[in-house]
């Protein structure tokens, strides 16, 4: 289901959400101090910075929070970021997803499959 949820984000051009949220969840997983460093500045270039093409949408006082984060990253530097882009693609991508056709063609190969 992620690929398909994935690929219609990207037909409607809002890819980057699922990709940012995805970097986080693989960051959570991090324990090492220089992967997690590097990890979490990655992250900030591809989505946070405002320079980045694939910047994701945030308000103002969470990036703030981000920046001030960033001084020492962690694995739950971007959690509020995180929180947000989910919310966002819950309340507007996912609901857009489950009425379009790619989500039906996904119900119609899981039932082919069982």
């Amino acid at each position: 289901g992620r690929h398909y949820f994935r690929e219609f984000l990207r037909s409607e051009y809002s890819e980057e959400n699922f990709l940012f949220w995805m970097s986080c969840e693989s960051l959570k997983n991090e324990q090492n101090p220089d992967i997690i460093e590097e990890k979490a500045r990655l992250i900030y270039e591809d989505y946070i910075s405002i320079l980045s093409p694939k910047e994701v949408s945030l308000d103002s006082r969470v990036r703030e929070v981000i920046n001030r984060n960033m001084v020492e990253p962690s694995p739950h530097t971007f959690d509020e970021a995180q929180l947000q882009i989910y919310t966002l693609m819950h309340r507007d991508s996912y609901p857009r997803f489950i009425n379009s056709h790619m989500y039906r063609r996904l119900l119609r190969n899981e039932d082919i499959k069982t």
